[in-house]
């Protein structure tokens, strides 16, 4: 492949689910908006929800803040150093490599961007057991919670 692709996810802390995700050949301000939008038109956002990161300079650009604000989305950034800030996304960045990209050679970008949207959508939200959620997938867990919200 020539050269690398980013890729920017965006968790559901209740779910697992990658709700939001970007792919592209640079890592700037425009690929965690573009994954943030994208969240934002995937799910009913709560009013006030948290967004966290890391320190990069991406996230604590103008352009960032000034879309956090629009979708009326708190801004939540880890500590400098901290490891354990980011654990739920560097565990799903974890398991996509060792589940699919250690396991194939992209001949190109688009190549490598379509195969991991595909394992995104239709492996990890819909198929994959999480033991943190009783052994559901996150669209199970993301119905479950639907579900009770609507009984309640």
């Amino acid at each position: 492949m020539a050269g690398f692709a980013y890729l920017v996810t965006v968790i559901d802390c209740c779910t697992k689910e990658c709700i939001g995700y970007a792919i592209a050949e640079h890592m700037r301000a425009e690929l965690v908006i573009d994954a943030l939008r994208m969240a934002a038109r995937n799910c009913d956002l709560a009013p006030r929800a948290i967004f966290h990161t890391d320190r990069g300079c991406q996230y604590l650009s103008r352009a960032f803040a000034e879309v956090v604000a629009q979708l009326d989305v708190r801004h939540s950034v880890g500590r400098k150093g901290s490891c354990f800030d980011n654990a739920q996304a560097e565990s799903f960045n974890a398991t996509l490599k060792v589940e699919r990209v250690n396991r194939t050679v992209y001949p190109t970008r688009e190549h490598a961007r379509k195969d991991v949207t595909r394992y995104i959508e239709f492996r990890y939200n819909a198929k994959r057991f999480h033991s943190a959620l009783g052994y559901r997938t996150p669209r199970e867990a993301h119905a479950d919670y639907q579900n009770q919200r609507s009984t309640a």
